[in-house]
């Protein structure tokens, strides 16, 4: 009986040690989220080597519907309704699928992600977008399928998608203005509450935007009345909305102002910022 106990318990030893057993995944998954302007964007996928051997036109063909990566789908999700290469794409998560050539690339994003790799037959009526990318060559080989997110700005950005010596990249716009504009009124209604941070944000975001600059100049200029004087960011931003107005004298008083609120908190950026706007302004 005690042979047969010991029996039992190396045979269980020698199970658990092999469920314990762990290797490297061949395409290991990686998942990119990134916050463009006030929209979420979130890619998941998997990313396999070259290991000595030619991609783009042998391993993945030219001409043939490809996965875009390993294993289960590559996917991306969108937290807000938006364009990508002028075409209109709902909030949601979408498959990318790609059909690669030499010199231009087909993007598909598919409604259905639950595949593994390519569908087993392409139902078109999933297909939520479709768009063309020129490709470019990259001067030094990316051993390991990368998907990045480039160019980023308030507005949008740039989905790129590189392996061997191959990029391509997918512009995105996202609806950030919108979204900000409901956010500032909806704020901005209720008076008796504001700070100076509401003011200066909404003020600086007009800036930024380029909109209504005798309205950002009434927010700004308010949040630096608000504040105790040592808010050499707003004064920085106040400078340039007055020079952007045309105002100079104005612009070098208060850019004066932040740079010695900006020497007092030992920030030498926005320092230099200054003394460079001041040198310039001079010689206009």
């Amino acid at each position: 009986m005690k042979k047969f106990t010991l029996l039992l318990f190396a045979v269980s030893m020698c199970f658990s040690l092999q469920a314990q057993i762990q290797t490297p995944a061949p395409s290991p998954a990686s998942t990119l989220e990134q916050k463009v302007g006030l929209t979420d964007v979130t890619v998941k996928y998997s990313r396999p080597a070259m290991k000595g051997r030619k991609i783009f036109g042998d391993l993945v063909p030219f001409g043939a519907i490809w996965r875009t990566g390993a294993n289960e789908n590559t996917t991306i999700t969108f937290s807000d309704d938006v364009i990508v290469e002028g075409k209109e794409l709902k909030a949601g998560t979408y498959a990318v699928y790609t059909r690669p050539d030499e010199a231009v690339w087909e993007v598909f994003f598919y409604t259905a992600t639950d595949n593994w790799g390519t569908p087993q037959e392409w139902d078109a009526s999933k297909v939520a977008a479709t768009v063309k990318v020129e490709t470019f060559d990259i001067p030094m080989p990316i051993e390991t399928f990368t998907i990045t997110f480039d160019d980023l700005h308030n507005n949008g950005g740039t989905l790129g998608i590189m392996w061997e010596n191959t990029y391509v990249g997918v512009k995105f716009v996202v609806p950030t203005v919108d979204k900000a504009i409901k956010s500032i009124e909806a704020t901005m209604g209720n008076k008796e509450d504001l700070t100076a941070n509401d003011y200066f944000a909404a003020g600086s975001y007009y800036f930024a935007e380029g909109m209504n600059m005798e309205q950002a100049k009434e927010w700004v200029d308010k949040a630096v009345e608000m504040g105790d004087g040592k808010a050499f960011w707003m004064m920085r931003t106040q400078s340039l909305i007055y020079a952007k107005m045309g105002d100079k004298k104005a612009a070098i008083e208060a850019a004066k102002k932040s740079m010695a609120a900006a020497q007092a908190a030992g920030n030498q950026d926005y320092v230099k910022m200054n003394k460079d706007s001041l040198k310039e302004w001079a010689e206009m």
